[in-house]
């Protein structure tokens, strides 16, 4: 499969019909008015909703076991009336699905968007990387309430319903959150942005720096375990990807900095950055460490990333410090730091469906 082959769903429109289910976690009985509310705001916006099975319940970190849950998604991912899959979140057990589902199948299928981010990207991934399909790493179905007021999160819809033939171009958020909202607290709860956002160079240089390539990545946490195997052949995508060059995307969610040092260099050993025009990280989620004489996040990328021959930006709007772009596995991407006092900067998507 050539890189540029990798193929793209059409983009949404009114009247379409979106398939709700969860891979990973379910919504337990205290979120399950927020997920109302995000379902009625799909259908004001013109959308059509069908609810799985696997969706309104969690026991042992999950919606339901991992056969019942891989059926399902295999169910709406095949259906030729579903434009898209919407997962409520992600979760911790989305690769128990890995060898349940049929990829084979799925290639020889149109795709369709499957929308999310952490846990999802897990299977985000290898629908790329085996099926060829295209989906949609950003704001989860359950950040998208009617209340939302920042820019890069409501974008998840001007994306979904974008051809992709024209640059779809996403700014720098001007802040970001770090206390969630609960949703128990407040059902319309918005992004509760109180960090100012800086984009940075790994390399520390105060000057811009633009990088272009077709996006492939993940959550850290999660992605990683795919290295070696046909689920996480990413050295494959990148030689397939040829003059177009790749960008490696991947956020960490809860790894502790001697935990995602390991993990860098574990993937490095895999080949995942050889060859790639660039790679984009995100603000790292997990607690930081303050104290002078242990490793903190900051310097563990650092010491792990800071001798590719390839330019490095970090502290991006990708992943669990919301809000975050929406990036388009297989899109060609180009990302700008404009290297300016606000540390901002700006990616712009192209693809065709």
């Amino acid at each position: 499969m050539a890189c540029a082959m990798l193929r793209f769903p059409h983009p949404l429109r009114s009247g379409d019909t979106v398939a709700v289910t969860a891979p990973s976690s379910g919504v337990a009985p205290g979120a399950l008015p927020r997920l109302d509310l995000v379902l009625d705001h799909w259908r004001a916006r013109g959308f059509q909703v069908i609810e799985g099975d696997c969706l309104r319940h969690q026991h042992h970190d999950a919606s339901a076991p991992a056969a019942q849950r891989a059926a399902e998604l295999m169910r709406f991912l095949t259906d030729p009336t579903n434009a898209a899959v919407l997962p409520p979140w992600g979760g911790e057990r989305a690769i128990e699905l890995l060898p349940l589902l049929d990829f084979d199948a799925l290639r020889a299928l149109p795709p369709k968007w499957l929308l999310g981010f952490s846990d999802i990207s897990t299977l985000q991934m290898p629908l790329a990387l085996c099926a060829g399909w295209a989906s949609a790493h950003g704001s989860n179905l359950m950040d998208l309430a009617p209340g939302q007021t920042d820019p890069l999160v409501n974008g998840v819809f001007d994306l979904l319903t974008h051809d992709g033939t024209t640059p779809f171009m996403q700014r720098a958020s001007s802040h970001y959150q770090v206390q969630w909202t609960p949703f128990e607290t407040d059902t319309n709860a918005a992004l509760n942005q109180t960090e100012p956002t800086r984009w940075r160079r790994l390399d520390g240089r105060a000057e811009p720096l633009t990088v272009q390539g077709r996006l492939i990545g993940g959550c850290l946490d999660t992605v990683s375990r795919l290295a070696g195997t046909r689920f996480g052949d990413v050295p494959g995508f990148v030689r397939r990807c040829g003059s177009d060059g790749a960008l490696l995307y991947l956020e960490n969610c809860e790894q502790s900095p001697c935990e995602m040092l390991r993990t860098f260099n574990s993937l490095r050993l895999h080949g995942w950055f050889d060859g790639l025009a660039g790679v984009l990280l995100g603000r790292s989620a997990a607690p930081e460490v303050t104290a002078a004489n242990r490793l903190n996040h900051a310097q563990a990328t650092l010491d792990a990333l800071g001798d590719l021959p390839c330019p490095v930006l970090v502290d991006l709007d990708i992943g669990h410090r919301q809000p975050q772009l929406t990036l388009v596995n297989g899109a060609l991407a180009t990302c700008h730091f404009e290297a300016d006092e606000a540390g901002s900067g700006w990616l712009s998507q192209t693809w065709t469906s």
